[in-house]
């Protein structure tokens, strides 16, 4: 072999080595450091988790997730500090803190980019956002009618007429949202659908339990009225399971149980099927931002939830959190950031008075 061969192949060779024997050097974007905050609201007591994320160039990411009392947070910095952030597809769904990591890695991501997080996953698919908010304000103009409890089942008629009642309330040139919370059977679900289908809402939204399959297909095939799935889903497995078999019209992934990443995957699984997302948001403003993101990355995005606390002193905390204020809706919509990554600046002092005990 001649002396050029083996220069060349000298200086391939690293290349082409496992990580171990190469020996490269630390990457700008590995993790040097979680940081956990679990916060409270102090009227609602509704409390979520929240993650700093720091990388050896210096770069913060931030993201959000459903609080877990006993969830370990040394056994994700064992896991994941010295890893890159671009290997947030590696998550496992097991992971209770992999919303918030995945949300955090693409904020960081974005920075680096110097790009919003919806450009480096391919948006933006719109410039605005249509949210709701659940207690309805006036700056999301779709409210949500809660089907009350039901004392027992098969209600009957006079219950179905209280419910159109509450619709009725709602004003003519306004779109509404039907909410359930599971808390229905499968043929009260069916007999209150029909009921209010000729009233035209978005959708009616978890009216029963979707663990049974065909209990809940007679739901599906007595009435036109598109039924929502995604309160009590953290597998995106049963997503698929619900698009196969054509019981679901449109997909609510959670963002503080999926973070961005899994959000995107299940929206894919819906669109072949012409099924439409509205995302849930069980936690802060670190998920709104997060939220907005997503509807940005993805073309069969509805509309998104934004959980506004009825409390005064509940919205101020959420505000305190992030600015600029990020779920601050006009005319029904959220605005689309073009700052970098999440686009948002989180304030650490109000994290500690919001401390969740």
């Amino acid at each position: 072999m001649n002396p050029t061969t083996l220069r060349r192949r000298a200086r391939l060779l690293p290349a082409f080595l496992p990580a171990s024997a190469a020996s490269p050097k630390p990457a700008a974007l590995d993790i040097t450091d979680i940081r956990y905050f679990p916060v409270r609201e102090p009227v609602s007591k509704s409390a979520y988790s929240l993650l700093r994320v720091t990388t050896r160039s210096g770069l913060i990411g931030w993201g959000e997730c459903r609080f877990e009392a006993n969830a370990d947070v040394n056994a994700l910095r064992s896991t994941w500090i010295g890893r890159p952030a671009t290997a947030y597809a590696t998550i496992p769904n097991a992971d209770p803190f992999r919303a918030a990591l995945d949300i955090a890695a693409l904020d960081i991501l974005g920075k680096a980019a110097n790009a919003p997080v919806y450009r480096i996953l391919g948006g933006p698919t719109r410039s605005k956002v249509r949210a709701y908010s659940f207690p309805y304000t006036e700056e999301f103009s779709v409210p949500v009618i809660e089907v009350p409890p039901p004392a027992w089942r098969n209600q009957g008629m006079a219950y179905e007429d209280h419910l159109l009642k509450l619709v009725d309330n709602v004003p003519a040139d306004r779109d509404f949202i039907v909410q359930a919370n599971g808390s229905l059977t499968p043929g009260d679900a069916a007999s209150i659908a029909r009921t209010l289908e000729r009233k035209h809402p978005l959708w009616l939204d978890e009216p029963c339990s979707h663990a049974n399959l065909d209990a809940l297909r007679k739901v599906a095939d007595e009435t036109v009225m598109p039924l929502g799935f995604g309160a009590r889903i953290d597998d995106p497995g049963v997503f698929q399971a619900l698009l196969r078999e054509g019981l679901i019209d449109l997909v609510r992934p959670d963002i503080n149980v999926f973070g961005i990443s899994g959000a995107r995957r299940v929206a894919a699984l819906a669109e072949p099927y012409y099924v439409a997302v509205a995302p849930r948001n069980s936690g802060g403003p670190i998920g709104t931002a997060a939220a907005i993101q997503l509807a940005a990355s993805i073309p069969n995005f509805f509309i998104q939830h934004v959980p506004l606390p009825a409390a005064a002193e509940d919205r101020a905390m959420r505000r305190a959190i992030v600015s600029p204020a990020v779920e601050a809706g006009k005319e029904g919509f959220l605005s689309v950031t073009n700052a970098p990554g999440l686009g948002i600046t989180v304030n650490e002092s109000a994290l500690e008075k919001y401390h969740a005990s």
